[in-house]
This record gives structure tokens, sequence and C-alpha cells, in this order.
């Protein structure tokens, strides 16, 4: 058990949100961002960025997060953890790294890391596998739920059958918006005759 992390309902041993109100709670209780995903940085910005560097507190290697399911179910180690979302990038992100168009490229790439839900607590050490036991069927990865957001918001009304697997405090949020979007779809197009 030696170099094991507990992990509890709103994330690991130690770990720190600084801004809770867009970091952690329930459903964003760990973040996994691709080793794969960090070397490209790594190359695409010619310097080294140590672990922990894009806020993850959960390293991955060999499984593609941009193409989890919003609501796929992880086993690692002893805990049980869900994908609910992707990461949004943010003016911050880009003044810790010193990049001031790391929002816009980092947008552009589109690998954003998931967040996950603890589903049921234990603990995760390093070299875990990471086994993917249950898979929803409506097809939302986040990818393209980020893309959706992000820059397709005509499509909003797709993520429909994947918010429940969101977290809580953006459903009503995302629900909002995709209910504006459905409403400006039905209603009538009107417009005057000039006879």
């Amino acid at each position: 058990m030696a170099g094991r992390v507990a992990v509890h309902e709103l994330g690991l041993d130690g770990d720190v949100q600084v801004n809770k109100k867009h970091h952690g709670g329930e459903g964003q209780a760990v973040y996994a961002y691709a080793q794969e995903d960090a070397d490209w940085w790594v190359a695409e910005l010619d310097r080294e960025l140590p672990a922990g560097r894009f806020g993850e507190n959960l390293s991955t290697a060999g499984l593609d997060l941009r193409t989890a399911l919003i609501g796929e179910r992880w086993s690692v180690g002893t805990a049980l953890l869900a994908v609910t979302s992707w990461r949004t990038p943010c003016a911050n992100f880009a003044r810790f790294w010193d990049v001031p168009d790391l929002v816009k490229r980092f947008a552009a790439h589109g690998a954003t890391g998931a967040y996950l839900r603890v589903v049921e607590a234990g603990d995760v050490g390093a070299g875990d596998d990471i086994e993917v036991i249950a898979r929803p069927d409506h097809g939302i990865t986040v990818g393209t739920a980020f893309r959706i957001v992000m820059t397709e918001k005509s499509r909003l009304p797709e993520l429909t059958p994947a918010l429940r697997y969101m977290p809580v405090k953006d459903q009503a949020v995302l629900a909002g918006k995709i209910e504006k979007r459905l409403a400006a779809r039905t209603s009538p197009v009107r417009g005057r005759c000039n006879p």
C-alpha cells in the first residue's frame, strides 16, 4: 500500500482547489489529464511541464480522454470514478503558464482532460490500471461536449442525454441553455408582407 493516496467523495487526500466556485465539488472531485496530451504540449511549447502543471491530480496513459463518454465509469485502484465533464480553459491557466494565447490554443487543440465524480471512495497509486467498466449509450464524448459548448452552440440540445451525468452545479445552467436553444428552434418565424 506504499504510495497510495486516499480518494474521498470530494477528491484526493491533500488536494486543494483554490477557486471552489469553478473547480472541485462533487462532479469535479478528480481531474484527469492524459500524459500523451501533456507530451504534446511539451513539444508545442518547447519546455518541460512537470506533473500537475495542468491542474491534474490523476495522470493517465494509454487512454484518449477526448473519447471518454460523459458518464462512463472507471475502476482505478480501489476507487470507482465517473467521467462528468471537460475542463474549460481559463485566463488563470494562461497566466500560470505565462503563455498569453494559451486559452485559444488549448481550446483549438481540444485535449481538455476529464473531470470525474467519486462514485465509491478508495485509494489510488502510480501504476494502477484504469479499467473502463461501464459506458452509457448516449455517445456524447468529452471532446464532443467541449466542442459543442465552446464553438458549436447550435448543437447544445444534443447534450440532453448526457446532462444527468454532469456536475450537479452545471446541470441547471446547461439545461437552461438547452431549453433556450430548443425554444428558438420552435418559435414561429414572422415577417411582413409588402404588397
